[in-house]
């Protein structure tokens, strides 16, 4: 079967060994005879596959011992209204920014739980930078962000500082070095870097919560996941183990660090790409530049026919942006190796010459 270089936006690319190693679980896990998907997940085999995911996100992430970590369900996009129940008090208030669809998502529903201050926005530039010199308000119970932006390409390249910053980080989590102690709550879906769709880590300063006198509903309650070991009802057990294998590939290629020097390394090489080509330019931003997913469109859309057929045939799949923003978006997540990246600039280097 020919190779297919995978820019999918999510779910995406993943290594090609985790892919292995999970099909076999699929069939015979563990030599017990039978399917991953069919063993109680109460069972030892897969009470140990919850405990390794849960301890290498804190191996990796370098998490402190007030820090805890919990696999549960609904994406992020539950997540956004779990932060609020959480961190969000009675008669308080919350400051978001907002960067994207997902941000803009994740006020309308903290606005369900009580009041949301939008402290900046990029919206009316259709998100292609990120905002700065804003203040935030002393009276604010905590700071919603989104680190990097699917849809717009851009992505925060310094955190800003806040007494409690909570962040959605689903498509950059593991792809670069940050101080988890300069955040209350990082939340994240898995199906960029760290697994299959359906599950979402939730990595909490434990001592912050239950501190807003909310009545939470028992499945939005960290607390109460937490005391059942992120096995408060039926995990998604798939999820979270391709997560798991995922994590441990991470780890074997040498960590978070390692991956950030790839990673900066294949952005570098598509910007690049990008820049020097007179045929292209990029929708965000150079200062607000994602590392993750480089947002891109044609100088004369007249053309977009015959350079859909050159990546194509050459092998690339879902390069096509979204709707938002048009044009073209190449996921860099964690697993695309670099000789994919080079295989698409290749592909834009002759169609100008092929043009010219």
């Amino acid at each position: 079967m020919a190779k297919k270089h995978n820019y999918s936006a999510g779910p995406c690319i993943l290594p090609q060994e985790v892919f292995q190693q999970a099909s076999e679980a699929v069939l015979n896990f563990n030599g017990l005879d039978l399917s991953l998907l069919e063993i109680s997940h109460r069972s030892k085999d897969f009470v140990e596959v919850m405990e390794e995911a849960r301890a290498l996100v804190r191996e990796l992430m370098e998490l402190p011992e007030n820090y805890d970590v919990l696999f549960l369900q609904g994406g992020a996009s539950l997540g956004f209204l779990t932060a609020a129940y959480n961190y969000l008090p009675k008669n308080g208030k919350a400051a978001y920014i907002e960067t994207g669809t997902w941000s803009t998502k994740a006020i309308k529903e903290a606005k369900h739980v009580g009041e949301v201050e939008v402290l900046a926005s990029s919206k009316e530039e259709n998100h292609t930078y990120i905002p700065t010199g804003y203040e935030v308000p002393g009276d604010a119970a905590y700071l919603h962000i989104t680190s990097n932006n699917t849809i717009f390409g851009t992505q925060y390249h310094s955190f800003p500082k806040a007494d409690n910053l909570i962040c959605d980080m689903s498509s950059d989590i593991f792809s670069r070095k940050v101080n988890v102690e300069d955040f209350s709550m990082i939340y994240a879906g898995a199906q960029k870097n760290m697994g299959p769709a359906g599950t979402v880590v939730y990595i909490f300063d434990k001592e912050r919560l239950g501190k807003t006198g909310n009545s939470i509903p028992a499945y939005l309650d960290l607390e109460v996941h937490l005391k059942k070991d992120s096995m408060f009802n039926t995990p998604p057990v798939f999820a979270v183990y391709v997560s798991m294998l995922t994590l441990r590939w991470l780890k074997g290629i040498g960590g978070v660090g390692a991956i950030e020097k790839i990673n900066n390394a294949k952005a570098e090489m598509m910007y690049n790409a990008i820049d020097e080509n007179p045929l292209f330019t990029g929708h965000a931003r150079k200062d607000s530049r994602s590392a993750m997913n480089a947002t891109f469109r044609l100088t004369d859309d007249s053309l977009a026919g015959e350079f859909d057929k050159m990546w194509k045939d050459a092998g690339i799949n879902g390069l096509k942006g979204h709707r938002s923003v048009g044009g073209y978006r190449a996921s860099m997540y964690n697993a695309l190796p670099i000789e994919s990246v080079k295989v698409l600039t290749e592909v834009m280097d002759e169609f100008a010459r092929v043009k010219a």
